[in-house]
């Protein structure tokens, strides 16, 4: 049985014809018709009867009547909750960060949502000169993952919101399953010692670099997929004496002098030491973007948009926009 057919049975308790229903519907009587018989043949009952002019129901409409009503109720209640759910800009949003993201973004974030931000009215004063209530702030939990990107989309099933990276030359992420908030376009670039033979040059190209030890990320992830350019670019193969995902552990050994790295130019910022210096490297597409994923459901909740907004506002900063 469907809600609308119980919503029928009961308004016929109630006005006692088939048209009275319909006009209060607004529906056509034999829809109206069709659906109550539609429901006593699923109950395997009568559910009407005549009485004179009038259509009432019989002892079984009446108690299906009544146990419709608090399906009725019920649903209407949890309509309520979620309506609630969707509006309230202080509820809890889980977030993940692959690692470089969260160490540039989780702090500022936190710091963005404390700012003191519009004043909101309150319900009660909504629609005249009322008195002003502060915004509600979100609660956010925050998780590091840091996943090979084929792996990015399936976190949206344990996060509200995903921070995700891939290589401009990469899959585009699944369209038809998430939401992409697009927050920044970043170039990875060479990291080495300052005082490194390379450091005085403001660029450099793939044979500049494809001579010195170099320490990278395990395949899949953005560092590796340049070396691989890198190489091919170069002609010959590149030396890679570690493969470490952390970029904090990989200034810390590019500052040594030892081998030079990749790092990317604005989220590596909290990674970085006075003993580091970034050079770009021209020739190749060393780009990468970072995007927010977000189930479409997800979406429409009023504490995950908030978020959504500030992080783009803190990447943005981040970057120099």
């Amino acid at each position: 049985m469907e809600l609308h057919q119980l919503h029928m049975l009961r308004e016929l308790g109630e006005l006692g014809s088939i048209k009275a229903v319909a006009d209060t519907l607004s529906v056509t009587p034999s829809a109206v018709s069709q659906h109550i018989s539609a429901l006593q043949r699923q109950v395997g009952a009568p559910l009407t009867r005549k009485d004179g002019r009038n259509l009432v129901l019989t002892e079984a409409g009446q108690v299906l009547a009544a146990a419709g009503a608090q399906v009725i109720d019920a649903m209407a209640a949890a309509q309520a909750a979620i309506g609630a759910y969707q509006h309230d800009a202080g509820g809890t949003v889980t977030l993940s960060g692959f690692h470089s993201a969260g160490q540039a973004l989780f702090a500022p974030l936190v710091r963005r949502l404390a700012a003191p931000g519009p004043a909101a009215v309150s319900a009660d004063d909504a629609g005249g000169p009322g008195s002003a209530a502060p915004a509600a702030v979100p609660r956010v939990k925050f998780s590091d993952e840091d996943v090979a990107q084929h792996d990015f989309p399936a976190l949206t099933a344990r996060y509200d919101l995903v921070l995700a990276h891939r290589m401009d030359h990469s899959p585009a992420w699944p369209e038809e399953r998430v939401r992409v908030i697009p927050l920044a376009h970043e170039p990875l670039d060479v990291a080495m010692a300052v005082d490194h033979p390379l450091a005085g040059r403001h660029s450099l190209q793939a044979s500049d670099v494809v001579s010195f030890p170099w320490v990278s990320s395990r395949s899949g992830y953005s560092p590796a997929d340049v070396l691989v350019a890198v190489g091919a670019m170069a002609s010959r193969p590149v030396d890679v004496v570690h493969r470490i995902n952390d970029y904090s552990t990989v200034a810390a050994l590019v500052s040594t002098g030892d081998v030079i790295g990749l790092l990317p130019r604005y989220t590596s910022s909290p990674a970085l030491n006075d003993g580091v210096v970034l050079r770009p490297l021209a020739g190749i597409n060393t780009e990468r973007r970072i995007d927010l994923l977000v189930r479409p459901e997800n979406l429409k909740r009023a504490s995950v948009q908030v978020v959504a907004q500030a992080l783009q506002e803190v990447m943005a900063v981040l970057a120099g926009g």
